[in-house]
């Protein structure tokens, strides 16, 4: 099993930037891809971002490319998203997620996550 943390969450001003950062214990931590998602209308919670095992492959939704970057530290088991100019409509709490691989892979599809954390509030405000 996973534990995950998220923290980093907090209230700015539309243009500025936020770095959510992910926490894990309880498993090898190279062992996951990871993910980051928020809820959004009609959806449970959309996909964000991931980064699969080595940080070989990353993806991105259209709505932070350009924007978003998500990066992991291994050593320290660790995910990051780093959130540049941001917009009011990134209002949203933001979730950490592992998922299970064994292969470098990642997916955008929440179902395959296996672990989740509690969640960080980012307010952006106009």
């Amino acid at each position: 099993q996973v534990q995950l943390v998220e923290s980093g969450g907090g209230l700015v001003q539309a243009g500025g930037s936020l770095r959510l950062s992910c926490a894990a214990s309880g498993s090898p931590f190279s062992r996951y891809a990871m993910g980051w998602f928020r809820p959004a209308p009609g959806k449970e919670r959309e996909f964000v971002a991931t980064i699969s095992r080595r940080g070989v492959y990353t993806y991105y939704a259209d709505s932070g490319k350009g924007r978003f970057t998500i990066s992991r530290d291994n050593a320290k088991n660790r995910v990051y998203l780093q959130m540049n100019s941001l917009k009011p409509e990134d209002t949203a709490v933001y979730y950490c997620a592992a998922d299970r691989q064994d292969y470098e892979l990642a997916t955008s599809v929440v179902y395959e996550y296996d672990y989740w954390g509690q969640g960080t509030q980012v307010t952006v405000s106009s």
